[in-house]
């Protein structure tokens, strides 16, 4: 529930209407976050099949994954903090 609720936060954040949460059905909510993840998992699946990039950027594809998590508001943890 942690990962959906960040999602909802993150793309509900950015809108320039007046949101009311408790007008949202269940449905409702479980749709806008099965449409960002659907997204989410169209950029992986696209970094994952770059054939243009050698095995040894694994570390680059994975940083590239890492980095769509967070574009959907999840930090994926300590898995990221690399500095």
């Amino acid at each position: 529930m942690e990962l959906l609720q960040e999602i909802l936060c993150h793309v509900l954040a950015d809108k320039k209407v007046q949101v009311s949460f408790s007008g949202l059905t269940d449905t409702e909510v479980i749709k806008i976050a099965e449409l960002e993840c659907y997204k989410a998992l169209q950029k992986i699946k696209a970094i994952l099949e770059d054939d243009s990039l050698e095995d040894s950027d694994c570390f680059h594809r994975i940083e590239e994954i890492v980095c769509v998590f967070e574009a959907l508001g999840s930090g994926c943890g300590n898995r990221h903090d690399f500095g």
